[in-house]
């Protein structure tokens, strides 16, 4: 589609039940700077009183106590419920049923419950969108397994990955379907998909698993572009098509920060609005530690921070 398509589904945003919602996703950070700048971003945020918020899970589980450690203080300090990624990778069952046992101690209900990629090896295959994925010994070999196994460890809510235009390793589209179907059937309720660039995917998608008869919650993962180049490298990895109008726009860009943020914005709250028009309600944005653009694009879709009742002079 173009993006004069793209733009015929605007204002004001519509859904099915003529309510949005929200959730956002940040990552553990790795230093003090990287710290302030996710409270920031979770201070900015956390008026627009998202459905939840996630913390991701590092390559390997290289970021696990600091995973831990995040989505337990943005619950306490915020009261926002907070959802923890969890990954097959590098953890044997006891170990990652202890970490789950150790969230609900804490007051965490909420899992994203993910394979996971392995850490990049030293020759730079593996890792986000490589091959070379091999079960841990004596531990969950998919997500679906770790679906299971973390439901018998408790009554937890857990989301799970799908992927519009089909996981770079899946064999195919039938294929991937049949493993969300695996991740369901386990105790999934909902699935938040793999960023698109291209809403009309995302659509397309939904009557897939619609004619596949798996009943889940379908929730497009929404990533604001902070610089194009390198979301289009991460699309090559992750098999999300790039369309043409969306290259043409960013186009000599990636030096001119602050006119490329006003074109993402503008790209990401028409890609919402599209999806809005056609019955999705609920959008989870990949923050990347930044409040800037999605605080922008969820002002444009109508979500405003609620302001404190004004006091009688």
């Amino acid at each position: 589609m173009s993006l004069a398509d793209l733009m015929d589904a605007t204002h004001p945003p519509q859904s099915a039940s003529g309510n949005l919602a929200v959730s956002f996703e940040f990552f553990p950070p790795k230093t003090e700077k990287m710290n302030e700048t996710l409270w920031q971003a979770i201070h900015r945020l956390a008026p627009l009183r998202p459905a939840f918020v996630s913390v991701t899970y590092g390559a390997g589980g290289s970021t696990r106590e600091r995973t831990h450690a995040t989505v337990t203080e943005i619950q306490k300090q915020t009261g926002i419920p907070a959802a923890a990624h969890l990954t097959c990778v590098a953890a044997t069952r006891e170990e990652i049923d202890s970490i789950a046992r150790a969230y609900w101690e804490a007051g965490i209900r909420h899992i994203v419950a993910l394979r996971g990629d392995p850490p990049p090896r030293p020759d730079g295959s593996g890792g986000l969108g490589g091959l070379g994925y091999e079960p841990h010994p004596g531990g969950y070999a998919y997500a679906a397994d770790l679906v299971a196994g973390l439901k018998r460890v408790a009554d937890f809510e857990i989301s799970v990955a799908c992927f519009p235009e089909t996981h770079p390793e899946a064999v195919s589209a039938a294929a991937d379907l049949d493993n969300l179907k695996r991740k369901v059937d386990a105790g999934a309720t909902r699935a938040i998909s793999q960023f698109f660039f291209d809403p009309t995917a995302f659509l397309r998608f939904r009557d897939m698993v619609a004619a596949r008869g798996i009943d889940v919650a379908l929730v497009p993962g929404i990533m604001p572009i902070l610089n194009f180049t390198k979301a289009a490298e991460m699309g090559g990895k992750c098999n999300a098509h790039v369309p043409d109008w969306m290259r043409d726009l960013f186009d000599g860009l990636d030096e001119a920060p602050e006119t490329r943020q006003l074109v993402a914005a503008t790209v990401a709250v028409e890609q919402c609005r599209f999806l809005a028009k056609h019955g999705v309600d609920q959008f989870h944005f990949y923050t990347l530690n930044r409040a800037e653009l999605t605080v922008a694009i969820c002002h444009m879709l109508g979500l405003r921070a609620k302001r404190p009742a004004a006091v009688p002079a």
